[in-house]
């Protein structure tokens, strides 16, 4: 019994070493300009998240949505696609690593990323292949995750 709360408070403090919010519910706010200025975007669009914390999409803006990247999910997760125009909440247990879009737009880079504990999907998520300006997106969003990974050593 002491090794096995031992073991869960090694856990637990592995985690929280990598940076992961430990909030209950994190919001992320869906825009048509973002404060650098950019057109279409998750804000933040880099999120990272203990295992059964919730994140809410907030529809700040009119005409979006968010829903699960296809390919973009750890192994056993569910897909989610909220209404365009609605507030969405995902409650996220499964650690992996999981693309967000705005159907709407997508291909102009309307994407964010959610981490959920330890990246355990990165090389598959790597691999899905992205539409036009959501590409270079992605592109950044995994230097943010590589960035954390190397902080949190």
């Amino acid at each position: 019994m002491k090794k096995t709360a031992m073991l869960a408070a090694a856990v637990a403090a592995l985690i929280l070493a990598g940076g992961a919010v430990r909030a209950a519910e994190v919001e992320v706010k869906l825009l048509n300009k973002g404060p650098d200025g950019g057109a279409m975007v998750f804000e933040p669009a880099f999120v990272k998240i203990v295992p059964g914390a919730t994140v809410k999409f907030l529809s700040t803006d009119k005409g979006h949505n968010a829903e699960s990247i296809k390919g973009m999910l750890p192994e056993g997760a569910t897909p989610f696609q909220g209404k365009n125009g609605e507030d969405t909440a995902v409650k996220f247990d499964q650690e992996g690593v999981y693309g967000v879009k705005c159907l709407p737009h997508y291909g102009m880079g309307m994407v964010a990323m959610i981490v959920v504990g330890s990246p355990t999907n990165l090389d598959q998520a790597k691999a899905v292949p992205q539409v036009g300006k959501a590409k270079q997106v992605f592109a950044t969003l995994f230097d943010k995750l590589e960035a954390s990974k190397n902080a949190s050593k």
